[in-house]
């Protein structure tokens, strides 16, 4: 790890030379490349350094010990030694996780696909709410989301809705969500008080850009026609909504929520690469199914990741066994904690995997 970790701090000062030679500023695409890896290499190097700090101090403490004679000065310095040795661990710790294989999409803006599950107008009605759940949390990020497709129901649900979501790291942290998501609670139309249970699903896809997936102009078929549901002015007096099929796939695009047709042509487009790309993957994670399991979940849509409680209150994420009290605030957008939970455990079960293949 450490001759890894001294390669990287090479790097790191080879790029920073790089980047002070006055041609590099001249080369817009090497510049980007060298100050995105100067990015990635910033967190490891300025932990291996404080690394190598708290070891050098817990060396000179424990010199220190060996040659003084005065109890209370030898007290203090043990106490120093002690901070030291357990601050080193904390970055050694720290250095590993750092150090983990990168998910080549973690980078990347997503796009996101709720559908209403079993229950009928109350999965509607919760698909929405978590909508509103993401879009919140999604403004506290500073992210931008832009919606693409939405059927909505007539009572304030939501038979499904597509948006697509730009902002630093967005795949890395909202990729946990998908999956089966599971509401319990008494629908409003419930005269007898009894609960029901009803579920939506959720799809985090990377974006694609047009280099990561080629699309056969033969193999897609685009109509234009009025777009229909609510939407303002425009909507139902433009020919601006766009449906593209794909013909190998079957998958069928409809976009409607933007005035011109060219952006919602670009809109459906992105959409498609983002599936064609999204399938690409899943058919990798199938051939390397072990490495799956030993992260959380399987990454299986059909998993049931999470139940949000109502009459108690509770929202509990099965993959993790998180339960929290906070259902108001969680259905407001307040799910860093959960996703905290998430990452934390696929890094400790990442760190698990790697530990149990490295040579003894």
């Amino acid at each position: 790890m450490f001759d890894k970790l001294e390669d990287l701090l090479r790097r790191f000062e080879e790029i920073l030379n790089e980047l002070s030679e006055p041609d590099v500023a001249n080369d817009q695409k090497r510049f980007r490349d060298l100050m995105k890896e100067q990015s990635n290499l910033t967190p490891i190097v300025e932990a291996y350094k404080e690394y190598k700090k708290s070891t050098q101090d817990a060396e000179d403490a424990l010199l220190m010990l060996s040659e003084e004679k005065d109890p209370d000065m030898r007290e203090m310095l043990k106490e120093e030694l002690n901070d030291s040795k357990k601050r080193t661990e904390e970055l050694e710790h720290r250095l590993k996780i750092l150090l983990l294989p990168k998910d080549p999409n973690d980078d990347k803006n997503v796009v996101v696909e709720i559908r209403a599950g079993a229950g009928g107008d109350e999965a509607a009605l919760f698909a929405a709410e978590l909508y509103r759940m993401y879009a919140h949390y999604i403004e506290t990020k500073h992210w931008k989301i832009e919606l693409v497709n939405v059927e909505e129901t007539g009572i304030g649900g939501m038979k499904e809705a597509e948006f697509m979501v730009s902002g630093q790291g967005a795949y890395s942290i909202l990729k946990y969500e998908s999956g089966v998501h599971r509401v319990q609670r008494v629908p409003e139309t419930e005269s007898g008080g009894r609960i029901h249970t009803s579920t939506a699903t959720v799809a985090v896809m990377p974006e694609a850009e047009e280099v990561d997936v080629q699309i056969d102009e033969k193999d897609y078929r685009i109509d234009v026609m009025r777009a229909s549901g609510n939407g303002g002015q425009c909507v139902n007096t433009t020919d601006s909504a766009v449906r593209l099929t794909h013909y190998p796939t079957g998958i069928v695009i409809y976009s409607q929520t933007e005035k011109s047709q060219i952006q919602n042509k670009e809109k459906a487009f992105a959409l498609l690469r983002a599936k064609l790309y999204d399938l690409e993957c899943q058919k990798a994670h199938d051939a390397e199914a072990d490495a799956r399991r030993s992260q959380i979940g399987t990454g299986d849509r059909s998993e049931k990741i999470r139940t949000y409680n109502f009459p108690q209150g509770r929202v509990t994420d099965h993959r993790i066994g998180l339960t929290l009290y906070k259902l108001d605030r969680i259905m407001d957008g307040d799910i860093q904690e959960i996703l905290d939970g998430c990452i934390a455990a696929d890094q400790a079960a990442k760190l698990s995997r790697m530990n149990e293949e490295s040579p003894a």
